[in-house]
């Protein structure tokens, strides 16, 4: 298959910290699916974490204890994103991050990413193709593809960034002969982290 004709599920997490695995989860996700170089569906939700969110989060992302006083907790929303993936090729910058919170946070709900869904990193395909950068930063790359950048670390106007650059990332691909899907996987695909499910529940999936 071309590169130019999967269809892409473009995401993003903010969360309360930087590791899952010690208590930090995630408060707002949001995807877009990309597909023949365009956004043609989103998704987008807060989560009530369970708890306070430290200062130094908030001072990033902006979210608030009061913007998740009445929002869905993740055992609500995290089975629309299973849903809204539907067999796409999921995409992130820096996408180890944004799946190590999706695949642990699913993993307490029993449930697991489709090992079928493969995963993408815009941060490898840019130091691929952008080798002269300085630093590979959302923002910065977007810039130098000259894509405007406005409001960052809030996740669907990362998303969106995010998915423009994919496009422009995809183009550059394609002209130096980077067509096929498979390779392109290869080169700069990630593997989903497997946190381990309670005892008998290892067939469920979404």
């Amino acid at each position: 298959m071309n590169i130019k004709r999967a269809e892409y599920v473009v995401f993003d997490v903010e969360t309360t910290g930087l590791n899952a695995e010690e208590g930090d989860r995630i408060v707002e996700i949001a995807a877009v699916r990309f597909k023949n170089n365009e956004i043609v569906d989103r998704f987008e939700s807060l989560i009530n974490p369970g708890f306070s969110i430290p200062q130094e989060a908030q001072a990033i992302n902006g979210i608030t204890d009061d913007m998740l006083k009445t929002a869905p907790t993740s055992d609500q929303v995290l089975p629309q994103m299973i849903d809204f993936i539907a067999g796409g090729c999921l995409v992130g910058h820096n996408v180890r991050f944004d799946l190590g919170f999706l695949c642990y946070e699913l993993s307490l709900l029993e449930r697991r990413v489709r090992e079928a869904t493969p995963a993408l990193d815009t941060l490898k395909i840019a130091k691929e193709l952008l080798p002269y950068l300085k630093s590979y930063r959302l923002s910065n790359v977007a810039l130098n593809l000259g894509i405007p950048v406005k409001e960052t670390h809030r996740a669907m106007p990362d998303v969106e960034l995010t998915a423009r650059m994919l496009g422009r990332l995809l183009d550059m691909a394609e002209e130096q002969q980077m067509v096929d899907f498979s390779e392109f996987y290869k080169r700069f695909g990630v593997e989903k982290p497997n946190y381990k499910m309670s005892q008998g529940t290892q067939g469920m999936l979404f």
